[in-house]
């Protein structure tokens, strides 16, 4: 009986891969403990001076808080619209369901810079441009769409004869949804949810264009501080961001094992 998993080669040319893919990033790790006020490597003075900066430094953390908000809220908006949609059409197949869903998908096709020019004509028009609901609002738009794909993958593998049983026993629809079809993709809405807090943290194009001073997040201080001086405060986030993002990869990867559609 041949085995159905890849091959040692494969196996081995996909480590390699992912370590290739993933050494660069390690290069700022030891310029972040330079003792240099500029971008350098220790060359032996190693030094935690840039990390006491970016905790003591309340616009550091000013703009990781606004980050942290603008996500969680980015994100649970996001999540919602995301479900009605997709559950709605979940339901509801008809000859509309290829174009709503190609209408809804559009802001992945469009290039940022056409998305974002777009959010900035209407925040100025609505008095949302430079507040944090209006960076809120227009992270949500860019997010929408990959929750979207994402609670469609997890509704394609919800067996409908469980809402036809359930709508059999005289539940609602409210009912059905409710106990049924959400509690099923509960591990999509997670990984839906988690996807666009992180493209809400890491967006910069368009927030570039819907702030101005008021709010900072941290990747536009990232950028402000790239373009004005290299400062290497810059490589200790850095560090700090890819160990978070580390982290929550990793719990995600362990909450997605214990998936019981992932099991079968």
């Amino acid at each position: 009986m041949h085995s159905q998993g890849p091959g040692r080669p494969s196996t081995v040319f996909a480590y390699a891969a992912m370590i290739f893919l993933l050494l660069p990033l390690l290069a700022v790790v030891p310029v972040s403990f330079t003792s240099k006020r500029y971008l350098s490597m220790p060359e032996g003075n190693w030094s935690l001076r840039h990390y006491q900066e970016l905790i003591e430094g309340p616009e550091w953390l000013g703009s990781i808080w606004t980050s942290f908000s603008i996500g969680l809220a980015a994100a649970a908006l996001s999540t919602f619209l995301a479900i009605l949609f997709s559950v709605g059409i979940w339901y509801r197949q008809s000859a509309l369901t290829r174009p709503l869903v190609a209408l809804v998908l559009l802001p992945m096709a469009v290039p940022p810079i056409i998305s974002a020019l777009v959010l900035y004509f209407f925040e100025t028009r609505t008095s949302l441009y430079d507040t944090l609901g209006g960076v809120v609002v227009a992270h949500t738009v860019m997010a929408v769409p990959y929750a979207v794909v994402t609670l469609m993958v997890a509704l394609s593998q919800v067996d409908r004869r469980l809402e036809l049983a359930s709508r059999n026993m005289g539940a609602s629809l409210w009912q059905t949804t409710v106990w049924i079809v959400l509690p099923n993709i509960k591990f999509g809405i997670l990984s839906a949810a988690f996807l666009s807090f992180i493209l809400s943290w890491e967006e910069i194009s368009v927030t570039l264009f819907v702030t101005s001073t008021e709010i900072i997040t941290l990747p536009r201080r990232i950028w402000s501080g790239l373009r004005e001086n290299i400062d290497p405060v810059i490589a200790a986030i850095s560090v700090l961001l890819i160990v978070v993002t580390m982290a929550a990869v990793a719990v995600k990867l362990a909450v997605e094992g214990r998936s019981p559609l992932r099991r079968a």
